[in-house]
């Protein structure tokens, strides 16, 4: 089983169109090109995969000693990005290995995980949908929670209680992606469908 995986940096929202004239909402990925930073395999750490670092063309400035030794170790640059992807026991794939976005065909079916964008402190009718009260004049009723929990029994809020609070910034798995596009000479890959994250964000697609 190769790697199954590669990391990304998610480009933006268009859209192409099908044979058929159908304009098809797409979301374009700058995938890889990553090389094998680790090597784990089962005899030594109990579990067989690869650790990708992300290849990019800014130069990684900060390094702590310690990741500074885990690359040297490797002989390679620091990479900003490092990611983990199982693989088969018997796989090939050693230190200074390049994986690059021809993993992918198009027709393949893709998850993207990445970090949602983050919409700080948010109520609970933009946070948990609630419907909140009427919007008429006397009401004092427009946006709040209503009732959070009872006097006399249990005499607290209960925990888990959606409420206003942070919204957003949480890891988020798009599943069942189609592969539209894929472009070897450029590492782009085009996707259909919206994936998390804002234009800028570091994304792992991963075979479905």
């Amino acid at each position: 089983m190769a790697v199954q995986g590669i990391i990304g940096k998610k480009v933006g929202m268009t859209q192409v169109y099908a044979e058929d004239g159908r304009a098809i909402p797409v979301t374009v990925i700058q995938a890889g090109p990553c090389v094998v930073v680790q090597r784990k395999s089962k005899e030594k750490d109990g579990y067989s995969s690869v650790q990708l670092g992300l290849v990019e063309d800014r130069k990684v400035k900060r390094v702590t000693r310690a990741m500074k030794g885990h690359f040297d170790k490797a002989g390679l640059p620091p990479c900003r990005v490092l990611r983990e992807f199982t693989v088969g026991d018997g796989e090939e794939l050693k230190v200074g290995d390049k994986v690059s976005v021809d993993l992918f065909a198009p027709g393949d079916v893709v998850d993207v995980v990445g970090v949602s964008k983050g919409k700080g402190f948010q109520g609970v009718v933009k946070r948990h949908h609630f419907r909140g009260g009427d919007a008429t004049h006397g009401s004092m009723f427009h946006r709040a929670p209503g009732g959070i929990g009872a006097s006399a029994f249990p005499s607290r809020v209960l925990k888990g209680l959606r409420a206003a609070g942070h919204m957003g910034s949480e890891r988020v798995t798009a599943r069942n992606l189609t592969v539209v596009r894929v472009d070897a000479g450029r590492n782009t890959l085009v996707v259909k469908g919206s994936v998390p994250g804002a234009g800028g964000g570091y994304v792992v697609i991963r075979k479905g």
